[in-house]
């Protein structure tokens, strides 16, 4: 099982390597230059528009429809689940006035989570777990006017409770503008952390139970898997608490003083989890070193055995070598006259054990058994 985690782990990084590499636009590449993933996931493109009285739910094929729905609903939700189509998301931009360099940051996967304000939209980037791994892939967001998109690598989102709220209409998200929407869909991002650190956390624990009761080279070796996908976790999650506080602080433009309120709790919510983050990091690196420390109390351990038995055999090997040795007792009667006595080879076996139990007894009393 171990071997098969670890062929994954390998098999995704080199996939890693190599789509980074593709995704990278040649050296002096003008601005905005878009270099799709060769054989990305195709674009799928979905609409939610609403208002407090309705809601409309559908894949779109055209930038126009998203035009028309825009100017007939107070807030257009255009969800992008695929990047493999440069025309596809170059149609988008021109549909809704994006920069370039904002379409270049969409494409190019791997930005650090930040907010950029534009003249007429805010450009937000994040990082959400990917379900089931420890993975993260880059979520783009846009706010505009009465508008949101995001763009994602692929299907499969932290969105679904959103879309469940504007489904059945709970809360007050359908009587809010596009900017209560984009607070709602970044904190649904930020907040997916939290199941990730619960299982992170749950690992912890048994990985504890294990080093205190029995630590094995695969523990060392868990224990090491753990804090590599800790520090990408952190190197995933370090750059939102910068990106919450830019929300709260710079967006004033695009966001009205209400959802600013909300915004806070965003920032509260990144500060959690890299607490969380930091605290399993400290808490992985406490048990390598109680692994250590139970490994070496556990090779102290046996050679205070091996010493204690070495030390009971060598008054007894000094014993058995002495009446091993072959002198001829009739030329001397000083040769061994132990050889001759009727019960000589009892009284050598009684000295020996006698020795060997008052060694016993010895160490036990020390404190050196049990």
């Amino acid at each position: 099982m171990a071997d098969r985690k670890k062929k994954r782990r390998a098999a995704h990084l080199r996939k890693k390597r190599k789509k980074l590499v593709r995704r990278r636009a040649p050296v002096g590449s003008p601005p905005g230059t878009l270099v799709v993933e060769p054989g990305g996931t195709v674009p799928d493109v979905r609409l939610v528009a609403y208002g407090p009285e309705g809601l409309e739910e559908r894949v779109v094929s055209s930038a126009a429809e998203l035009v028309a729905s825009r100017d007939g609903w107070p807030v257009v939700w255009v969800n992008v689940d695929g990047l493999g189509s440069e025309a596809t998301i170059r149609e988008l931009g021109e549909a809704f006035g994006l920069h370039k360099l904002v379409l270049e940051d969409i494409v190019h996967t791997g930005q650090r989570a930040k907010v950029e304000a534009y003249e007429d939209y805010l450009y937000v980037v994040l990082h959400q777990p990917v379900a089931d791994t420890l993975e993260t892939e880059q979520v783009s967001l846009v706010l505009a006017r009465n508008a949101v998109l995001t763009f994602q690598e692929r299907p499969g989102d932290a969105f679904e409770p959103v879309r469940e709220r504007l489904r059945q209409g709970k809360g007050m998200i359908r009587q809010r503008g596009a900017d209560y929407l984009a607070y709602a869909l970044v904190d649904a991002v930020i907040d997916s952390y939290f199941p990730v650190l619960e299982r992170v956390g749950d690992e912890l624990e048994v990985l504890e139970e294990e080093v205190l009761e029995r630590p094995e080279k695969e523990t060392v070796t868990r224990i090491h898997e753990v804090r590599r996908d800790l520090l990408g976790l952190r190197k995933a999650a370090w750059p939102h608490r910068d990106m919450a506080n830019a929300l709260v602080r710079d967006a004033g433009a695009f966001v009205t003083p209400e959802t600013a309120l909300y915004l806070r709790d965003v920032y509260d919510h990144a500060i959690r989890i890299l607490d969380l983050v930091e605290a399993f990091r400290e808490v992985s690196a406490d048990l390598m070193n109680t692994y250590l420390s139970a490994v070496s109390n556990r090779m102290n351990e046996i050679m205070k055995v091996l010493t204690i038995i070495a030390t009971i055999f060598i008054p007894l090997s000094f014993i058995a070598g002495v009446y091993g040795m072959n002198f001829d007792r009739s030329v001397s009667r000083w040769n061994m006259p132990e050889l001759g006595w009727t019960f000589g080879y009892p009284v050598a076996l009684g000295l020996m054990a006698g020795i060997a139990v008052a060694f016993l007894v010895y160490f036990r009393r020390k404190g050196w058994l049990g």
